[in-house]
């Protein structure tokens, strides 16, 4: 195959190099926007916000729960047989961990009702962020749902 000189070659490194540099500054306009940096921020903190939260229900809330009289054990380890695996007539079950290994089929409603509460602290907390943040912002975050008289939808008005 005949081989092009440096002077008839097209110019495929000058518009790779061009294509290249559009799309960085394409994704740099993109990326370094006020917004997006915003939302990257909030992220990292709610990350770290729901970590101290599964701290706080994981080690003070569940125990508290766990002391009712109806639950006597840990919350996540509540959890009911469907289906009884081959070494359930010997020893029974005592936590989920020997059910599922044992191949019993259950359901584990416990993590659930301890995600459940997870999440009713999450959203408390940020209720209580989001209102103090108002009284002393003086701009209210939390706004009601009412009826537009004009259109009969429900929109957001501020509190």
């Amino acid at each position: 195959m005949p081989r092009l000189d440096h002077d008839t070659q097209p110019g495929l490194l000058p518009s790779f190099k061009q294509r290249t540099r559009a799309a960085w500054d394409t994704f740099s306009d993109f990326a370094l926007r006020d917004n997006v940096l915003e939302v990257a921020v909030g992220l990292i903190i709610a990350a770290a916000f729901t970590a101290v939260v599964s701290s706080f229900v994981d080690g003070i809330i569940s125990p508290i729960i766990s002391l009712l009289p109806f639950l006597d054990r840990n919350l996540e380890e509540k959890f009911a047989v469907l289906r009884q695996g081959p070494g359930y007539e010997e020893r029974g079950y005592n936590t989920l961990k020997q059910a599922l290994d044992d191949g019993a089929v259950v359901m584990a409603y416990g993590d659930f009702l301890s995600k459940i509460i997870r999440f009713l602290v999450v959203a408390l907390a940020l209720f209580v962020i989001a209102r103090v943040y108002g009284w002393a912002a003086g701009d209210s975050v939390i706004k009601r749902q009412v009826k537009c008289k004009a259109c009969r939808k429900r929109i957001s008005e501020k509190v």
